[in-house]
């Protein structure tokens, strides 16, 4: 199958779909990036020559950096970027109770194939929630950072954030990092569970091919059989929990979020040297 999608770079050989990231200016998760990845998820699903995908960026700083602003300042945005994702797989299921960004983060983590995800730059919010929804994830020491700050923002974490870092680190260490609102490097998302492994940056290429190629070169039912044993054994994330968090999160995106998001737009938010030390700027008195 030959992939043309707005946003990304997709390359197949050997059982191993890479998906490169190119959003400029900053892999931002908006009405672009949304439905090129719900579309990419339709036709990938039944490609036979795909058994892993590699999800990267072709920016050397951003994985992605988080949701596009606009979403909170500008609700036509939001109400575009919406119609184009569902129009991206129009005959999918696109359940009342979940956003966009949950939809497609959920169709990506019901994938048959195995998705892993190289992080040599920075993801955060619904950068890091994408990312959470992958099978596995790889962290560059060095260069990698996670992180969840949209309390700083006034609003939380809403494309699946609350769920799927729960599942990973457990309650207090999600409590932590959603209401701390800090970077997590490579080596502390390792620690805490949010990665597999933390890796030298020029180590981490060589390493997720050669993993990707290996189980690439299994049969698509061991992969769908091990995949759905080692699922059903792991701490579930429930639809039910997904339509709680959008629900606690709906009425957060009143007049002050959109207030503070168009003052921190104005400072310079989303703009590459603010973005590289979000934290930082979001803090600033």
């Amino acid at each position: 199958m030959t992939y043309d999608l707005p946003a990304l770079h997709i390359t197949v050989s050997n059982g191993v779909a890479t998906v490169t990231i190119d959003n400029p200016p900053l892999n931002f998760s908006d009405g672009v990036l949304l439905p090129s990845l719900r579309r990419f998820v339709a036709q990938v699903r039944d490609d036979a020559d795909v058994r892993v995908i590699v999800f990267d960026s072709a920016d050397p700083d951003f994985f992605i950096a988080h949701g596009d602003m606009r979403f909170i300042t500008e609700p036509d945005v939001m109400a575009a970027a919406g119609a184009a994702t569902m129009a991206a797989n129009p005959d999918a299921e696109f359940p009342s109770t979940l956003n966009l960004m949950q939809v497609v983060h959920e169709e990506v983590r019901s994938l048959p194939q195995v998705t892993i995800g190289k992080l040599t730059g920075l993801a955060r919010g619904g950068g890091n929630e994408f990312l959470m929804a992958l099978d596995m994830r790889f962290a560059a020491i060095g260069t990698a950072g996670q992180a969840q700050p949209e309390v700083l923002m006034g609003i939380m974490p809403g494309g699946g954030g609350t769920q799927y870092m729960s599942s990973l680190v457990g309650r207090a260490r999600a409590l932590e990092l959603i209401l701390g609102a800090q970077l997590a490097d490579a080596e502390l998302a390792e620690r805490y569970g949010l990665v597999n492994r933390a890796l030298p940056a020029d180590e981490i290429d060589a390493f997720v091919a050669a993993l990707a190629r290996r189980i690439g070169s299994l049969s698509p039912d061991i992969i769908a059989s091990v995949k759905g044993a080692v699922t059903a054994g792991a701490t579930p994330v429930t639809r039910e929990g997904l339509a709680t968090e959008n629900a606690l999160l709906t009425p957060l995106f009143g007049p002050d979020a959109a207030t503070l998001a168009h003052a921190l737009l104005a400072a310079g938010m989303q703009t590459r040297d603010n973005e590289r030390d979000l934290e930082g700027f979001l803090s600033r008195d």
